[in-house]
């Protein structure tokens, strides 16, 4: 399946159970997630209700492949949350058609959102200046080394000052001339690192921590 994926022009990172796939996933943000049903310690339902607990992965498009191909099991599987439910033996280009239908909706997904994004992002931006002046205000930003060693890339960096800033990922994406896409990517991954959830709380981690300009 890893080979014929490949061969289709997608990028493949595997595990061999749902313990692995858990960290994979906290560490590529992957675009979509193909799993099995029957897995030992951790099962397929286990391990989709482990990302659908996640804000990060509660949109994340989950495909079921397995040998579990009743009526029933697919109904349980649908059910549970995943997004597709192909039974083995399964032809490779139906998998390859259905992920490409998975990517296509969660792009148009995005791009909807993006274009109702106005009335948020001015509350989020009004939200990240009121906490600069709060910590400002109360001398609370401590520019020392954070306790806790955070490795972050040169562009992780870039955006994390910049939403710092009370820029938001559209703005971001200009100013560093990349997609939106790659700028949430970013940013899910600085929620990752700093265990943050959301941009006002990664403001008060790095702004704490002294971890931007």
């Amino acid at each position: 399946m890893q080979a014929y994926l490949e061969d289709s022009d997608f990028t493949v990172h595997t595990a061999s159970n749902a313990r692995e796939g858990w960290d994979l996933v906290q560490q590529k943000l992957p675009d979509l997630v193909i799993t099995d049903v029957m897995m030992p310690q951790v099962d397929g339902y286990q391990f989709l209700k482990q990302l659908r607990d996640d804000p990060r992965f509660q949109s994340l498009p989950v495909v079921f492949l397995t040998a579990r191909g009743m009526t029933g099991d697919r109904i349980q599987g649908y059910g549970a949350g995943c997004d597709a439910y192909l039974p083995k033996p399964f032809d490779p280009d139906e998998l390859v058609a259905i992920v490409n239908r998975l990517l296509q909706q969660r792009a148009t997904l995005k791009a909807t959102s993006a274009e109702g994004e106005m009335p948020d992002v001015a509350d989020m931006a009004r939200q990240i200046a009121e906490i600069r002046a709060i910590l400002t205000q109360r001398g609370a930003i401590v520019q020392t080394p954070s306790s806790v060693k955070l490795d972050f890339t040169p562009r992780e960096q870039s955006v994390l000052d910049l939403v710092v800033d009370g820029l938001m990922n559209k703005e971001i994406a200009r100013r560093l001339e990349t997609s939106v896409r790659n700028v949430e990517k970013y940013v899910s991954r600085l929620f990752s690192k700093t265990g943050t959830n959301s941009r006002t709380e990664l403001v008060r981690f790095a702004l704490e921590h002294g971890l931007t300009k």
